[in-house]
């Protein structure tokens, strides 16, 4: 089972960031990320999607809410690129419009 911390490392090191990028793109410390990566502090479930969309990456609600993330789902996730990550946003805006925030 996947913990909020290999999420939010697997985020970071698939993104090619060191703790202080990533803490540095979220606007939290360096330790801060460390702690939440080796699951001594839990991060809010806010707090969890925030930083992994401070790596570049999103995921699902349901995958969290449930604590047991697909890691297949996760894993193809990550394998996006930036722009295969964008256009995919952009396709569920074009298919929901109604889900675009702002």
């Amino acid at each position: 089972m996947a913990t909020s911390g290999s999420i939010i490392r697997e985020a970071r090191l698939r993104a090619g960031l060191s703790q202080q990028e990533l803490g540095d793109a979220a606007g939290r410390d360096r330790t801060q990320i460390a702690r939440w990566e080796r699951d001594v502090v839990q991060p809010s479930f806010e707090t969890l999607l925030e930083i992994v969309r401070a790596a570049g990456f999103d995921i699902s609600v349901d995958l969290i809410t449930y604590q047991r993330p697909q890691a297949e789902t996760l894993k193809a996730t990550f394998r996006l690129t930036p722009q295969q990550r964008f256009d995919r946003m952009l396709q569920r805006d074009q298919d929901d419009p109604g889900s675009r925030v702002g």
